[in-house]
């Protein structure tokens, strides 16, 4: 961040288009623009706020909140600071956000005050709020973090240790808990601008929650990377979306098939979505809303990610996309830069060819390991994900016949999905 603002500091990092009232009138937005170089100076509050507070290398920092420009200085704050940041979706009930505290232990959480009612579910005592937060102390960065004395990184400063994780997120209902570290952070980035062609005059609104990898690492994070543009709401609504699209010109829009198939049905969509010029939509959209991007001159591609995957495969934007419904068994492409896919058989044999099998997948996009409920601090961070259930269920913040997103697992270097494919003769993959 330091280097991007240096680069070009009045570039336009971020447009906070979240409603300004409460009750604000539907599609009216409140443009709140920042800057490169305005987001790397409330970086550097927000880590001296967080080293007043004591946080420090292999600390872990929780956030609970909705889409904020807070949210995106926090994670970065705690790159600065080696600390991991540790997003919680503000859409957990007060049952399932104790799964990731049964795993995590941190050091501080943070939240806005809408989730008041939210937190106190959560078994852990030392908390602000973001507006506490904000006005916190401030204290000096050590330089012991590879931070010169105002903060900033130093060019050659970034540390040897590339074991301990930088991001940790957790599946949809808490659980299983993964982490990143800052290395497989930037292959995402480098993969995601390699695979869609981002740059930086490229503009994308997020659909996606910053807690979640489908819009800190797929999206977000990428677009910081390469200095393009982030529209940012606090939550998602179609009509306030597709107002941002139009009047920010937005370039580039990615999410899962729901809100897409949202913002296709809203009055107007045609014209608010005429300066996009490509969409990537997990798995497939419905014929109607594939015709409505086709009519309105928009390029798609199918895409597969998960939790410990943000993308793993995803179709060009070139690729031939006749009218067929594929929503039951979409195509979704070919692995992506930095990632390597195969498909196994029952026995566990891996086929070659035109087969039907699992979908397993490796290489530097896929998260390091599954987070030990022992802690991150020695850098022996990774469990299994038997190890990781029975330190949840142990704790009473769930029980055996949950499910765990499909229960994925990571072992010997590979991520077996469990999720059933065919790979085409044209070695594309179809979801099955």
């Amino acid at each position: 961040m330091a280097r991007r603002a240096e680069r070009f500091p009045d570039r336009t990092a971020l447009v906070d288009t979240s409603e300004e009232r409460l009750y604000a009138p539907a599609e009216t937005i409140h443009e709140n623009r920042v800057t490169y170089g305005e987001l790397a100076a409330i970086v550097d509050r927000t880590a001296q706020h967080l080293t007043a507070l004591g946080i420090g290398a292999g600390d872990t920092v929780c956030l609970l909140t909705r889409n904020r420009v807070a949210s995106l200085a926090i994670y970065f704050a705690c790159r600065r600071l080696e600390a991991a940041f540790a997003p919680i979706s503000h859409w957990l009930t007060p049952v399932t956000v104790e799964r990731p505290f049964a795993v995590l232990d941190p050091d501080l959480v943070v939240s806005e005050a809408a989730q008041r009612d939210l937190v106190r579910s959560i078994p852990f005592d030392r908390s602000v709020t973001l507006e506490e937060l904000a006005n916190a102390d401030r204290a000096p960065i050590s330089d012991e973090n590879g931070a010169d004395h105002d903060g900033r990184d130093e060019p050659d400063g970034r540390s040897d240790d590339t074991r301990m994780p930088l991001a940790i997120f957790h599946g949809t209902e808490g659980r299983p808990v993964v982490g990143y570290t800052e290395r497989t952070l930037e292959w995402n980035c480098i993969s995601a601008l390699l695979t869609w062609d981002l740059s930086r005059t490229d503009v994308a609104p997020l659909v996606a929650p910053l807690s979640s990898v489908a819009g800190l690492v797929r999206v977000a994070l990428p677009l910081l990377y390469v200095g393009g543009t982030v529209l940012l709401d606090r939550a998602f609504d179609p009509g306030d979306t597709l107002t941002a699209i139009g009047d920010e010109r937005a370039t580039v829009l990615a999410g899962n098939p729901r809100p897409l198939e949202q913002l296709a049905a809203e009055p107007g969509f045609a014209e608010a979505a005429a300066s996009l010029d490509r969409t990537v939509v997990e798995h497939s959209m419905s014929d109607d809303a594939r015709t409505r991007y086709r009519d309105a001159g928009v390029s798609l591609a199918n895409a597969y990610g998960r939790l410990e995957c943000p993308t793993a495969l995803s179709q060009s934007f070139d690729a031939v996309d006749d009218d067929a419904t594929e929503t039951a068994s979409p195509v979704v492409g070919r692995p992506v830069v930095n990632c390597r896919a195969r498909i196994v058989d029952d026995a566990g044999s891996v086929l070659a060819g035109e087969s039907e099998g699992e979908l397993e997948l490796s290489g530097s996009v896929v998260a390091d390991g599954y987070v030990d409920p022992a802690g991150i601090a020695d850098g022996n961070w990774t469990v299994s994900l038997e190890r990781q259930r029975e330190a949840v269920d142990n704790s009473g913040s769930g029980d055996e016949s949950d499910e765990v997103d499909g229960d994925a697992r990571l072992s010997d270097g590979w991520l077996h999905t469990e999720q059933s494919v065919r790979r085409t003769e044209d070695g594309d993959y179809q979801l099955r």
